[in-house]
C-alpha cells in the first residue's frame, strides 16, 4: 500500500493548486481549512471562495498569465487570493510588507501587476508604492482602513459568482507564484514558479517513508512565515495540500507561539533557530502542554546544540532541518530527527541530505562534477526548481542550465554517505533571522549618503540573527564619522532589516588586480576560529 493510499489522498486528482480546493472540498467538505485570528473557513467555503476570487479576477480584466500583487502580513484571505487566481491562471506575487515603499514600487512596476491586495497594516506605504510605480493599478484592501478609499476584499470577493470558471492549467508550464528575491545586482528578481514546481516535489515527499514528513487530516498547522518567503506561501500550501488544519499567525510573533501551540493544538510548525531561543526561554515555556506537538522544522541556519539541547528538553519533540532556497520552492535537503541528538553528531554540522527525488552535487568553477569531501558550488535538480526569473532570461540561464541543473551559488561538500555540509557562500547573500539580504542593494543604499566615499556590505556573525549586516564605509575628504546617521539614512532607502547594524571605517577597501573588492578579506576577522563561515 503506498504512503497516498494510507493516507486516503489521492494526489493524481491535485496536479494544479486549485485542484487542492476541489479535492478537499469534495471529500471531506466539512473538515476546516483555515483558522484566522477566531475566523474558520471549511474546505468547502475555501473552495466557493476560490471560485469567487477568480471570477472577480476576471470580471476586473484580469487574464490568464497576468500578476496579481499582495502586500501584506499573513491572513487566510491570502490563501484564498493565492489559490483563487489559481484557478483562473493568473500569477500571485506576494511582496515582504516591511520592504521601504521605493522597493515596493520597483516590484510592481516589474511585475506589471495590474491588481494590489493590501493588508491594513502597510496601506499607507502600498499606496505611495503604487502611485510611484506609475502603473495604474486597483487596490483592494484586505481589512477596512481608516482613511483609505478602496474596494474591500471581502465585499469584492462576494460579489462574484461561485462557479469554478475551470481554466485550462497546464501544471509543468503554468506559474502560480512569483517570488522575488533579492539580487546581487541591487534589484530583486522574480522567480517563477509552476504548480508542478510546488506540488511534485511534495507528493514525492509525501509519499516515502519520512515519519517527520507524514501528514494526516487530524494535525494543526502552523503557518506563521511571512508568505513573501517561500517559507510562508509554501509552508501553508503543504498543509492544505495534506488536508491538514492551517493556523494562521498574522506574523511570526515568537512571543504569542505558545498561544497557538496550546491553544490550537499544533502538531507541526517552521521556525528559525532566532525564533526558538525566543520561544523556549519565555518564563512559561516549561508549562505549555505540547503533547501534540510532534515536529519542529526549522531553516535558515543550523540549529546550536545548546539550544537543540534545550528545545528538546522542553518541546519533547522532533526536529528537521530544512535546507533549500527559493529557486528551489523551498526545502530540497533535510537532516531528519534521527541525526539530531544532545550530545552532538558530525552530522549535525550539516544541512542533511537530498528529498526522494532531488539530486545533488558538487561542482568547480568549470561545472565539473567534484568528489566527496571537495569543497565546491552546491548544484541541485528536481522537479521543484523554478521556471526561471521573470524577464530575466540571462539571469536565468546562468543559474539553471539546459540539462536543469540549477547553481544554489552556495559552497559546500558531500560527505561519502550524501550528506551536504554548506561551508560558505559563492554569492555574497547575507543570511539575517531568515531574511535574504544582498550587499549590493545595502550598498546601493548607503551611496548617497554625503559623507560616503566607498561601501562594500558584508554579513557578520550575530548570536541571535545568525548574521548581521556591516558596512565597511571609506569617508570623503574632511567628513565626520557618523554611523548613526548613515544608517538612519540607509533606512529611509531600504528596509530596517537590510540596513547595516554597525559601521566600521577604513581608509580603502581591498581590491584585486581588476578592482573587484576582496569580501572575504573583510569578513575573514570576524569569522576567525569558527567552522562555517555561514552560521
Amino acid at each position: 500500500m503506498t504512503a497516498t493510499a494510507a493516507k486516503g489522498l489521492d494526489f493524481d486528482q491535485m496536479p494544479t493548486l486549485g485542484d487542492i480546493a476541489r479535492y478537499h472540498a469534495r471529500v471531506r467538505p466539512e473538515a476546516v481549512a483555515l483558522r484566522f485570528e477566531g475566523r474558520e473557513t471549511r474546505f468547502s467555503a475555501f473552495d466557493r471562495h476560490a471560485s469567487q476570487v477568480a471570477n472577480a479576477l476576471l470580471a476586473a480584466g484580469v487574464r490568464k498569465g497576468d500578476r496579481v500583487a499582495y502586500v501584506g502580513k499573513n491572513s487566510d484571505h491570502y490563501f484564498e487570493l493565492l489559490f483563487g487566481a489559481a484557478k483562473m491562471g493568473a500569477v500571485v506575487t506576494p511582496i515582504g510588507w516591511r520592504l521601504a515603499a521605493p522597493e515596493i514600487a520597483y516590484i510592481l512596476r516589474d511585475s506589471g501587476a495590474p491588481m494590489v491586495f493590501v493588508g491594513p497594516e502597510v496601506a499607507a506605504a502600498a499606496q505611495a508604492a503604487a502611485a510611484e510605480a506609475g502603473t495604474g493599478a486597483t487596490l483592494v484592501l484586505m481589512e477596512p482602513v481608516e482613511g483609505v478609499a478602496a474596494p474591500l476584499f471581502e465585499a469584492w470577493r462576494d460579489a462574484a459568482a461561485d462557479t469554478d470558471p475551470q481554466t485550462a492549467i497546464a501544471p509543468e508550464r503554468d506559474v502560480a507564484v512569483q517570488l522575488y528575491t533579492s539580487g546581487t545586482t541591487g534589484r530583486p528578481k522574480g522567480a517563477m514558479l509552476s504548480h508542478a514546481n510546488l506540488l511534485s516535489g511534495r507528493r514525492a515527499a509525501a509519499e516515502a517513508n519520512m515519519p517527520w514528513n507524514e501528514w494526516g487530516t487530524e494535525d494543526v498547522s502552523l503557518v506563521a512565515m511571512p508568505v513573501a518567503h517561500i517559507g510562508g506561501t509554501g509552508w501553508g500550501i503543504v498543509g492544505l495540500y495534506n488536508g491538514a488544519l492551517g493556523v494562521v499567525a498574522r506574523e511570526f510573533d515568537p512571543f504569542r507561539v505558545l498561544d497557538f501551540i496550546e491553544q490550537d493544538r499544533v502538531s507541526k510548525m517552521f521556525a528559525v533557530p532566532a525564533a526558538l531561543q525566543i520561544i523556549v526561554r519565555q518564563p512559561r515555556a516549561r508549562e505549555v502542554d505540547y503533547s501534540r506537538l510532534k515536529y519542529i522544522l526549522y531553516g535558515a541556519s543550523p540549529i546550536p546544540l545548546d539550544l537543540l539541547r534545550e528545545c528538546m528538553e522542553v518541546f519533547g519533540c522532533g526536529f528537521c532541518q530544512q535546507y533549500g532556497m527559493t529557486e528551489t520552492c523551498g526545502t530540497i535537503v533535510y537532516l531528519p530527527p534521527e541525526d539530531h541528538h544532545p550530545d552532538g553528531t558530525p552530522r549535525m554540522r550539516g544541512a542533511g541530505r537530498p528529498l526522494p527525488g532531488v539530486e545533488l552535487k558538487i561542482i568547480d568553477g568549470n561545472g565539473q562534477t567534484l568528489p566527496p569531501g571537495v569543497v565546491g558550488e552546491v548544484a541541485t535538480r528536481s522537479v521543484a526548481n523554478m521556471v526561471g526569473y521573470w524577464r530575466l532570461d540571462e539571469a536565468t540561464a546562468s543559474t539553471v542550465g539546459p540539462d536543469g541543473w540549477l547553481r544554489t551559488g552556495d559552497a559546500g561538500y558531500l560527505d561519502e554517505d550524501g550528506y551536504l555540509y554548506i561551508h560558505d557562500r559563492v554569492k555574497d547573500m547575507i543570511i539575517s533571522g531568515a531574511e535574504n539580504i544582498y550587499p549590493a542593494e545595502v550598498e546601493s543604499a548607503i551611496y548617497g549618503h554625503p559623507a560616503v566615499a566607498e561601501v562594500a556590505v558584508v554579513g557578520v556573525p550575530d548570536d541571535k540573527w545568525g548574521e548581521a549586516v556591516k558596512a565597511m564605509v571609506v569617508l570623503k575628504p574632511g567628513a565626520e564619522a557618523d554611523p548613526a546617521g548613515i544608517i538612519a539614512f540607509a533606512r529611509t532607502r531600504i528596509a530596517a532589516f537590510k540596513a547595516p547594524k554597525s559601521i566600521d571605517f577604513i581608509e580603502a577597501l581591498p581590491r584585486n588586480a581588476s578592482g573587484k573588492i576582496l569580501r572575504r578579506e573583510l569578513r575573514a576577522p570576524y569569522w576567525e576560529g569558527r567552522d562555517r563561515q555561514v552560521n
